[in-house]
């Protein structure tokens, strides 16, 4: 999704706007994790970028969506630039001597 939102509507009050700005975010994220994953990939990742009117765009966290997106409605924007892209990703897997080690060195504490 790479889209310029406007944050005035006519007839419209603005704390509606956004409410429906971030309905569409929302519904855009759930059918995107809906997709089917290659067989090799554990869950879906997001690249976000926000930015404020013509400014240029930042990268931004997948979590901090909602708050970029109040801060623009609390600027007083009339629009703003999202964009969410979603690929798919592979846990990474946990090293298990990493694990082992920190538990010997739990025991040996416990003993002392």
């Amino acid at each position: 999704m790479k889209k310029t939102f406007k944050l005035k509507q006519e007839n419209k009050h603005p704390d509606r706007v956004v409410d429906s700005i971030k309905y569409e975010v929302r519904k855009y994220i759930k059918r995107e994790k809906r997709k089917t994953l290659p067989e090799d990939k554990d869950f879906w990742f997001f690249d976000c970028k926000f930015a404020i009117g013509n400014d240029e765009h930042k990268v931004i966290e997948f979590a901090d969506i909602t708050k970029s997106i109040d801060e623009a409605a609390k600027s007083e924007a009339d629009t703003f630039y999202l964009e969410i892209l979603a690929r798919a990703e592979k846990r990474p897997e946990k090293e298990e001597e990493e694990t082992e080690e920190l538990e010997s060195e739990d025991e040996d504490n416990l003993e002392n």
